[in-house]
């Protein structure tokens, strides 16, 4: 078993104080926005045998087990993060399995380098996820139903908005969603600056359900996506609640902090919020035009106390052990490679003891029992 040494990414959406108020660290004064625990090559926890996806190229077979290698490669198929937004993160969509192989094949063919700021497949992998709070988190996931999103523009009363509103009561959904996203990505920048300022002052104005597209506006003003943003569900997650977000479904993460696993896979495509490459014929390629609700999820326990996040894919399975002051062990040996992170108290993870912010890489097959008096996130495979 190994104790994880893990990267912070400072992006600029990134709060200031709450990962380090997690982990009792000392703020730096910097935006800290994700804490990265796997083997993804951009940033890899290390080890005492050294960086995480070196140790599992070594012996690959070893590390994960037969069973992950045969369905998944020799690549820890998951990234997992603690994750801190203090403002809100891009507008975005990922793609399915099928879209992300032909689109990364079709930027490969055409020479597109793969960090260039327009290449929109940086792998050919999917990349559904899952986030689940560890405070109050705020964020937006899958379409309204049109009607919805039509009274929410029609309330502000902003002359220019009239069209999206119009189409919306029009069109067929998919046909309705399609149509106003594409609309709102493609209008003059100019004018949709200044519908982006009036509708962001009359949702200050008029506040309640407003509320959170107003504070998206301050940060992003003139931004499309502001706009866009209004079409889709707004979800406030509590403790241990959790969303799961899989491929075409447009999302945001708004501000809170959570845990997240996703498939590794760095492939994004944005609908605004961002200063980043927007790609709209790609975009409305991938995107799901149908209305959702967002699902919020709560784990379901075990006899054995272990409380699951069910998901629909294979990649990663997420699950949490709340042990109680006294409690017996947990035994948590298993076939496939884990990560265990500590979110809250003390917890004893075979030879190692992790406070919050804490974690271990556990190989296929390594003997490990927890225990303590705290809260432990357990991140696998389904193999």
């Amino acid at each position: 078993m190994d104790r994880l040494t893990n990267t912070i990414r400072p992006y600029a959406w990134g709060s200031t104080t709450a990962i380090a108020e997690l982990t009792g660290a000392e703020p730096t004064g910097e935006p800290q926005a994700e804490m990265w625990m796997g083997a993804h090559p951009g940033a890899p926890s290390r080890t005492e045998r050294g960086p995480l996806n070196e140790v599992i190229d070594e012996d690959p077979a070893r590390e994960l087990g037969p069973r992950a290698v045969a369905k998944f490669g020799p690549r820890l198929p998951f990234l997992l993060k603690i994750l801190a937004a203090g403002a809100p993160l891009s507008l975005q969509v990922h793609p399915n399995l099928e879209e992300a192989k032909e689109g990364y094949d079709d930027e490969e063919r055409r020479g597109v380098p793969v960090d260039a700021p327009h290449r929109n497949y940086k792998d050919a992998n999917h990349k559904p996820e899952l986030i689940c709070a560890l405070t109050p988190f705020d964020g937006l996931c899958g379409f309204r139903a049109p009607a919805e999103a039509a009274d929410l523009l029609a309330g502000l009363g902003v002359d220019s908005l009239k069209p999206y509103v119009d189409l919306l009561h029009a069109k067929p959904e998919e046909a309705a969603l399609r149509e106003v996203l594409t609309a709102v990505l493609t209008a003059d920048p100019d004018d949709m600056a200044q519908t982006v300022t009036e509708a962001a002052a009359a949702a200050e104005r008029i506040g309640g359900d407003y509320a959170p597209y107003a504070a998206v506006a301050r940060h992003y003003p003139g931004d499309p996506g502001v706009i866009a943003a209004m079409l889709l569900n707004y979800v406030q997650l509590q403790p241990g609640e959790a969303m799961f977000l899989g491929a075409g479904v447009p999302h945001a993460y708004i501000q809170g902090l959570g845990v997240e696993i996703m498939a590794n896979s760095d492939n994004v495509l944005r609908c605004g919020l961002t200063p980043k490459h927007v790609d709209v014929p790609e975009l409305l390629r991938v995107v799901r035009f149908e209305a959702s609700d967002p699902g919020v999820l709560r784990p379901e326990a075990s006899a054995d106390g272990e409380e699951v996040y069910e998901t629909p894919i294979d990649e990663f399975r997420l699950s949490r052990f709340v042990l109680p002051a006294g409690g017996a062990a947990h035994d948590l040996t298993a076939g496939t490679p884990q990560v265990l992170l500590c979110t809250a108290g003390t917890v004893r993870a075979g030879d190692l003891a992790l406070t919050p912010g804490q974690s271990a890489f556990v190989p296929a097959g390594e003997k490990v029992e927890v225990s303590g008096t705290g809260t432990v996130f357990r991140a696998t495979v389904v193999a």
